[in-house]
């Protein structure tokens, strides 16, 4: 086929037609197809994203469906003809059973997370040397070992973190089910098709939105770990935000595009996020754009320790304009966004915003 010739269609065909390769490579042939990466395009981040999030999914999902069945089978109960006390008894059976199905999930994921570290961190590395120009060696230093070897550990953490919070959830729902089940007079397949399609999406997580968060988080992170490591290796001291200016950008890093951070400091946070991995949500936290109910402000902020701390105030956010920064007020400077650990991306999910050095 003629590429130039091609129809949308068909670049579509030829796309959907290699993941599924890949896919299948993956899973049967338990091979690592390890593809060059460019990191330094959003749609290069973007493919790496894509394609660490499905065998992300891929590895979780058997265990996924045999934690529904599990929790399913224990729950095709007579309702009716249970106590209160029965009910609470069968339903932390059900959470019991399901989680024995998903202890191994954390486990298989990170065989993925331990490939792609050193594919994020090299491909960094390679294209920050290229694109950038920045004289640093081709092999790792030891700045990068670390980051593949923080990534490698770390990201499990949040796979376990997320499950139990999915179980927990459920647990929570199975409950309110049975309960206004009952309440309507409802039978047992009835009570027992919403309890099942309630596990379904929720110890499941019918959508992929979950695996392309963490892929993206993941991916994101190495790049911006990895940026700081090539920057003080060349001796840059700042480095500059760069966010994709295109209709779907958030009003965050259209606030943060422009800004330059010391590399120092950067790597100071790193060290932080290293020593207390499970601690990233306060070190390096997300930036949310939120409404204030009473007042109408938009706002963008971060939750730190139960408390709202303002960013900036959102006077126009340029959304759904390319090229177009939007308009802030009241935003915090470099010395105060480093201090809360904004200094570089993600900064939120799904973040496409990357950073290129500050040349003197």
């Amino acid at each position: 086929m003629c590429v130039r010739c091609a129809t949308a269609d068909d670049l579509g065909l030829i796309a959907e037609a290699r993941d599924i390769a890949d896919a299948l490579l993956v899973r049967y042939l338990r091979l690592d197809v390890a593809k060059a990466m460019n990191l330094g395009t959003p749609g290069g981040f973007d493919r790496a994203v894509v394609r660490l999030a499905r065998l992300l999914q891929g590895r979780a999902s058997d265990s996924d469906h045999a934690a529904v069945k599990a929790a399913v089978e224990v729950l095709d109960v007579d309702w009716r003809g249970t106590t209160a006390e029965q009910r609470r008894t069968l339903i932390a059976r059900a959470l019991e059973a399901s989680s024995r199905k998903t202890k191994d999930v954390p486990a298989k994921v990170q065989t993925v997370f331990g490939d792609a570290a050193t594919e994020v961190v090299r491909a960094t590395r390679d294209g920050t040397r290229r694109d950038q120009k920045l004289a640093i060696g081709a092999d790792f230093n030891a700045v990068d070992q670390r980051v593949i070897r923080h990534l490698r550990s770390s990201q499990a953490n949040y796979v376990r973190d997320e499950y139990g919070r999915r179980h927990d959830t459920f647990g929570e729902e199975a409950r309110r089910i049975v309960s206004e089940g009952l309440e309507s007079g409802l039978g047992r397949d009835d009570i027992a098709e919403d309890l099942a399609e309630a596990a379904e999406g929720i110890i499941a997580g019918r959508s992929p939105a979950y695996w392309d968060v963490v892929a993206g988080s993941f991916v994101g992170r190495g790049r911006s770990f990895s940026q700081l490591s090539a920057y003080a290796e060349a001796a840059i001291t700042r480095y500059r935000i760069v966010a994709v200016l295109d209709e779907v950008t958030t009003p965050t890093c259209r606030f943060l595009d422009g800004k330059t951070f010391s590399v120092s400091r950067g790597l100071e946070l790193f060290d932080r996020v290293e020593a207390n991995p499970e601690g990233i949500e306060e070190l390096n936290p997300w930036v949310r754009d939120t409404v204030d109910p009473a007042t109408g402000k938009w706002s963008l902020s971060i939750d730190r320790g139960g408390e709202r701390i303002s960013i900036a105030d959102i006077v126009r956010s340029g959304v759904g304009a390319r090229d177009d920064r939007g308009e802030f007020s009241r935003g915090l400077g470099e010395r105060e966004l480093g201090d809360l650990g904004i200094g570089f991306p993600p900064y939120h999910g799904l973040c496409r915003t990357t950073t290129v050095a500050e040349v003197e």
